[in-house]
């Protein structure tokens, strides 16, 4: 019976693919197809015509951004996102209440802002700090807390 011959550094070469992957940016065609639902919710919230769903979808996209900026991946500022944080509050009691799920004019330039720093970092962080800031997200959505986006600056 003929034997195999082994590759000792066939693991360590996994490993190394890995790890490079890890520190470069994702793939164009895996951005576009996580940044066009964001999109299409920012539009529907922003012609009146989103929901619960939508409003959820920039939720989390807020959130991924704020800490994606905490790692030093673009620029928000506290204050942007606790704005944002209120008028996305502000939007689910509306949504609940009445049915009417949309953003408020003075809201929507902000978040086009955050939609358009979270497509650029989309295409430009690391593999490793997508995985972070979304690991992040996840610990927060298991809490039932989404309070902190950044760390307050002084």
């Amino acid at each position: 019976m003929a034997k195999t011959i082994p590759f000792p550094g066939s693991n360590q070469a996994a490993r190394a693919r890995q790890a490079k992957a890890l520190l470069l940016p994702i793939p164009r065609s895996m951005a576009v197809e996580l940044i066009l639902p964001v999109h299409i919710a920012l539009d529907a919230l922003r012609r009146g015509a989103g929901s619960m769903s939508a409003a959820q979808t920039l939720t989390q996209t807020m959130l991924l951004t704020g800490f994606l900026c905490d790692l030093g991946y673009g620029e928000m500022t506290y204050d942007q996102l606790r704005t944002a944080d209120q008028a996305l509050a502000m939007t689910f009691d509306r949504g609940r209440t009445s049915d009417d799920w949309r953003l408020d004019e003075a809201h929507v330039e902000l978040f086009s802002h955050i939609v358009s720093t979270y497509d650029a970092q989309l295409q430009r962080a690391p593999l490793s700090a997508l995985t972070d800031a979304s690991a992040r997200l996840d610990r927060i959505m298991a809490a039932g807390n989404a309070e902190p986006t950044m760390r307050k600056q002084a």
